[in-house]
């Protein structure tokens, strides 16, 4: 399995969940958030080329965390950039050489080594992987009159790890930033390619509220059951 990468992005600063630490920093089941995620992807393959993208002033500190936890995974550290487009082209210059590259949000900790063994099977087939789940609750979508029933069975939740052929996701990536880019996914469809869905897990879901930790701790806890 070796040959390919993933980049995790924790460059944000966590400040919409008012801690004084960014969440991916934040105590989950003993261990920082993002080393949850860190761990998963070594767990698959040890040998996958780990490159970690944090913001400039927590990087210090990640390392003074990391060093009493697991030292012997090997990863890469990089600064992060003004938005997720720039944090994650900042991790993609530190790859040489890849066949495919994932890129998945540390602030999602219950990734399973499954669903990322799944994601990377279907890109070494199709070019790309993009997990998603279907749509639950009732939508709406706002108009210029009110508002309107949208048609749930067409709407999909986007989920990472996001993976693409390195060549591909260089070349995307190489475009001037725009405010629409607001994941992998919508960068690499401007050069005219198909993104591939495939199946997530409801369980990998995104920390980016209090509730959201508690249900993640609740999951960890019922797996440890």
């Amino acid at each position: 399995m070796s040959g390919d990468a993933v980049i995790i992005v924790a460059g944000g600063e966590g400040k919409r969940m008012g801690h004084p630490v960014p969440k991916q920093f934040l105590i989950l089941d003993r261990r920082p958030v993002l080393w949850h995620a860190l761990t998963a992807f070594h767990r698959y393959d040890p040998d996958l080329t780990i490159i970690l993208v944090l913001h400039k002033d927590w990087i210090p500190k990640w390392k003074e965390i990391s060093a009493s936890l697991h030292p012997d995974i090997r990863y890469h550290i990089t600064a992060g950039g003004r938005t997720r487009f720039h944090s994650v082209k900042n991790g993609l210059a530190r790859i040489e050489k890849a066949d495919l590259v994932a890129v998945h949000d540390a602030s999602r900790p219950l990734i399973t080594t499954s669903l990322i063994d799944h994601a990377f099977k279907t890109a070494r087939r199709k070019g790309n992987a993009v997990p998603a789940i279907p749509a639950t609750d009732s939508l709406r979508i706002i108009t210029p009159d009110g508002n309107k029933p949208l048609d749930r069975s067409t709407v999909r939740y986007i989920q990472t790890p996001q993976i693409f052929r390195m060549d591909i996701l260089k070349k995307a990536f190489r475009q001037t930033y725009r405010p629409e880019f607001t994941d992998e996914a919508t960068v690499v469809e401007t050069l005219g390619e198909s993104i591939h869905l495939t199946e997530g897990e409801r369980r990998n879901i995104k920390i980016t509220t209090e509730m959201d930790l508690k249900i993640a701790k609740t999951l960890l806890y019922s797996d440890d059951q």
